[in-house]
């Protein structure tokens, strides 16, 4: 078994958390493609999104409670059982309306492996120490969104586009492989609470009515609006109205997602010295100058493809900042209720992500107008909740630094 602390079980957890952006990214470059082969307009395939995206917040609902009671690890191979089997159906879906419902139940597997994953993290870390480590699985979890279209471009340009999830199938028995013979149980202490849906909506209320997990549950959300309407535009808006081909919208995609990965990496190493609260503002005013400029762009019907990767990359590198000290600040309260708190995070920002997709697929048309506007009010909704919840959350990271020994609590700021 692996033990707490090392670096073998951070890559494993961060190829739990992994799997999620690698089924959504590696196979966006193949939505041309599915289009003419599954003879679906540009909006029904880009439905396999939006309903991964209402599938993986309906999956989070249960598993934090559940491993709350039951124990991570079983819950874990559970999920990722169900993950494998929905995948295989993705391989040999003979219509969209079939690939569809198999997204949907993809998601409701693979939801289960980050909403636990964060909470393992809660398990074995204390203070800013839970930002840091969720820090460094954002940056080897950017690896992801880096290579997956990248992968995913090749694979179309070679064998079409059911490749993507034949490979998909494989990273998710691997997954499940390493977690049955390798992940050690993490849960301290078990919840006596048996589970239910009123103890669930219980559970639920109480963390909805914290004013400090909902600041930081709010800022959350602002990230995953701004990435989703990227996910869900960008491919038609690159490939159709500035003419790339797969694989390079592939390579421009790439790029792009570095700038999440430099952004969570900058965050690891400085989040001790900075402190959550000012890390968070630091990478929104990021993310708000990223949206912006790409909003100016648009409007602007400006020709080139390499100006609107370049700000998106700006805005990723501000969320890279701001995902995982959000998700730490909103954790560290509820070493208790971990995975719940974990869920009910997963499932807000997820089903804001699906009615983003939703929303943007179907105003995507002649202009990459309705993307920008999407992504600048994203970043800029991220800083104005960072002003506006300040004292809320300093009195929240105030309240867990007085549980802890001065040493590993974080500086307010």
């Amino acid at each position: 078994m692996l033990r707490p602390g090392t670096l073998a079980l951070t890559a494993l957890l961060a190829l739990l958390t992994g799997l999620g952006p690698l089924s959504v990214d590696m196979y966006l470059a193949s939505f041309p493609e599915m289009v003419r082969v599954l003879q679906a307009p540009p909006s029904q395939v880009q439905l396999t999104i939006s309903a991964y995206l209402i599938g993986f917040a309906i999956g989070q609902v249960l598993y934090g409670p559940l491993s709350d009671r039951l124990g991570r690890k079983p819950v874990l191979l559970a999920a990722l059982g169900g993950y494998i089997v929905a995948t295989a159906v993705c391989v040999v879906a003979p219509n969209v309306e079939i690939l569809i419902a198999a997204r949907l139940l993809q998601a409701i597997g693979a939801s289960g492996s980050i909403v636990l994953a964060r909470a393992m993290v809660r398990d074995l870390y204390e203070g800013a120490n839970v930002g840091r480590e969720l820090a460094r699985l954002a940056t080897i979890i950017a690896i992801a969104p880096i290579s997956a279209p990248l992968i995913g471009g090749a694979l179309q340009t070679l064998f079409g586009w059911r490749s993507n999830f034949v490979l998909l199938f494989c990273i998710g028995a691997l997954a499940l492989f390493c977690v049955w013979r390798l992940l050690p149980e993490t849960l301290r202490l078990r919840s006596p609470e048996r589970v239910s849906v009123m103890s669930i909506l219980r559970t639920y209320r109480g963390l909805l009515a914290d004013p400090g997990y909902l600041a930081y549950l709010s800022l959350g959300t602002c990230c995953f609006v701004g990435l989703f309407a990227w996910i869900s535009a960008s491919s038609f808006v690159i490939q159709d109205l500035y003419g790339l081909t797969p694989l390079t919208f592939g390579i421009g995609f790439a790029l792009c997602s570095a700038g999440y990965m430099m952004g969570a990496a900058t965050a690891a190493r400085f989040v001790m010295r900075w402190g959550i609260s000012r890390t968070i503002g630091i990478g929104c005013i990021g993310m708000a100058a990223g949206g912006v400029v790409m909003m100016a762009l648009a409007l602007s019907d400006f020709s080139g493809a390499i100006p609107l990767f370049l700000s998106m990359a700006l805005y990723l590198a501000g969320m890279g900042m701001v995902l995982p000290q959000s998700q730490a600040g909103a954790l560290l309260p509820f070493p208790d209720r971990a995975g719940s708190a974990s869920s009910l995070l997963g499932l807000v920002q997820q089903t804001a992500a699906a009615i983003t997709g939703a929303v943007i697929g179907h105003q995507i048309g002649m202009t990459a107008a309705p993307l920008g506007l999407a992504v600048a009010f994203a970043g800029c909704a991220a800083v104005a909740v960072w002003v506006f919840t300040r004292a809320v959350r300093e009195r929240a990271l105030t309240v867990c630094s007085s549980n802890r020994s001065p040493v590993t609590a974080p500086p307010p700021d």
